[in-house]
């Protein structure tokens, strides 16, 4: 019935890893069930109840204590200690909250609005000046506990770094400048142009989010304490401080740390091979010449491989290009749909915060 069942819902349109979540069997189950040719279920499961089974009377007494005038109010993570110091074991904290939860008890009650962990919005770049990523990074002085901070702006599609400077402050302000500084410069449609960052008091900060809203321009922000949604900005940063030329002293001066960094972004920009872009530079690929690179190194390949065929078992290597580049991809991002773009219900969220 089951293989049935699956059959007529994949021959309606629907995909088997759907239809096997919703009947609780694995494809790869329903794959051996197939080949075996059974046309019954053959799981058996366990014969009896685990022997740390809770009995019925514990579990009421754990809905009783919870329940309670004194322990009504507090989650199982206090219950259970305050228990502990009263000398008492009735369950672990899991427990407390499987139990509630099968009693429909596990509820939000607080004023506020449920804690949400919503992914930003998938964004994806098929050209330069679409999407910008962008962080602060601090640069040590030779006073303790003080720092100079780097703004970096980078093209997440060709990774080129559009826009930098270096404050002695962390300030909504400068980011603010900074971005308009950028759009001039690039020669930015801005309402075409989306800007990520994580959840610091900068990027967040009423003066920016102004400046985007005036300027069109679709803020993205990272989930708190989440440094994987902005891996653009964290990558550069890591190359930025393991260079072998970064110093291994403080900077004496704000003008010492400026210097550094326009080396090193003329380096980056211009001399770095980047391997994600095909081992050209961010340059070559923001202004477009990176696809006479890679067509001339194909081309050698090619030459090569005619002159010694027996050396090339397989293909050449793909000097193929990336013409996509997504930032906090979905999962369930549909085929033929490489893009996405921010909705007019996100722009909206946007202009209230600001």
């Amino acid at each position: 019935m089951i293989l049935e069942l699956v059959g007529e819902a994949v021959a309606s349109g629907a995909r088997q890893s759907k239809a096997c979540e919703m009947i609780n069997v694995s494809p790869r189950t329903l794959q051996r069930w197939r080949k075996a040719g059974v046309g019954d279920d053959m799981r058996r499961g366990p014969n009896s109840e685990p022997s740390n089974k809770l009995s019925k009377e514990e579990r009421q007494k754990v809905l009783d204590i919870a329940d309670s005038k004194e322990y009504r109010n507090k989650s199982p993570k206090q219950i259970v200690p305050i228990l502990a110091e009263h000398g008492k074991y009735v369950a672990s904290e899991s427990s407390f909250y499987r139990i509630l939860r099968d009693a429909g008890q596990l509820k939000h009650r607080e004023p506020s609005r449920p804690r949400t962990h919503r992914k930003p919005t998938e964004l994806a770049a098929t050209g330069p000046n679409q999407v910008y990523s962008w962080d602060i990074s601090y640069l040590k002085t030779s006073i303790r506990g003080m720092f100079f901070y780097l703004y970096l702006f980078v093209d997440i599609w060709s990774r080129k770094i559009v826009g930098w400077t270096v404050a002695d402050r962390e300030d909504s302000e400068i980011s603010s400048a900074l971005v308009e500084r950028i759009c001039e410069k690039q020669d930015v449609d801005p309402t075409q142009l989306s800007v990520h960052a994580d959840n610091g008091g900068p990027m967040k900060g009423a003066t920016i989010l102004a400046t985007f809203q005036r300027l069109g321009v679709f803020p993205s922000f990272s989930r708190p304490s989440v440094s994987d949604d902005n891996p653009f900005s964290e990558s550069l940063f890591r190359t930025l401080k393991y260079r072998p030329w970064f110093p291994k002293r403080p900077f004496k001066d704000i003008n010492e740390a400026r210097d550094w960094v326009t080396a090193f972004v003329y380096w980056y920009n211009r001399e770095h091979r980047h391997s994600a872009i095909g081992y050209v530079t961010p340059h070559q690929r923001h202004e477009g010449a990176d696809k006479a690179v890679l067509k001339k190194r194909k081309r050698v390949y090619e030459k090569a491989r005619q002159r010694n065929p027996a050396r090339w078992s397989r293909g050449i290597r793909a000097w193929d290009r990336v013409e996509v580049v997504t930032l906090n991809p979905s999962r369930k991002r549909e085929k033929g749909n490489a893009t996405q773009k921010p909705t007019a219900r996100d722009r909206e969220e946007i202009a209230r915060a600001a």
